[in-house]
């Protein structure tokens, strides 16, 4: 049983930051992908960031240069560092993990994840 928790969501002004944090627990031998998506009220859900095993990290546009993703291979976590947030980032932000073994071909691609956490809310405003 593979389990994701997030945490560090929350209401923050506009320009202001966060820190969510993803933590990942049960028996799997290996976590190979993890990224974030949000699901703003109304809209389909959409990709965040990704980051590989070996720490190549990627990005949607809107994000560039204001979001960071990292990782903690020991504690299974994956954090993602949010600056200069704007109302349009207003969202429930998910993880997701993939403990595939199989190559990878879109990092932001949902169909990539086979694990996906509760979310956890961000307002910005």
């Amino acid at each position: 049983h593979v389990q994701l928790v997030e945490s560090g969501g929350g209401s923050v002004q506009v320009g202001g930051s966060l820190k969510l944090s993803c933590e990942v627990s049960g028996h799997i031998y290996r976590v190979n992908l993890l990224g974030w998506f949000r699901q703003a009220s109304g809209k389909e859900r959409e990709a965040v960031a990704a980051i590989t095993a070996d720490d190549r990290t990627y990005y949607v546009d809107s994000v560039k240069g204001r979001f960071t993703i990292s990782q903690d291979s020991a504690k299974r976590a994956v954090y993602l560092q949010m600056n200069s947030l704007k109302p349009e980032d207003t969202a429930m932000y998910y993880c997701a993990a993939s403990i595939s073994t199989l190559g990878i071909r879109n990092p932001l691609g949902a169909y990539e994840y086979g694990y996906w956490g509760q979310g956890t809310q961000v307002t910005v405003s």
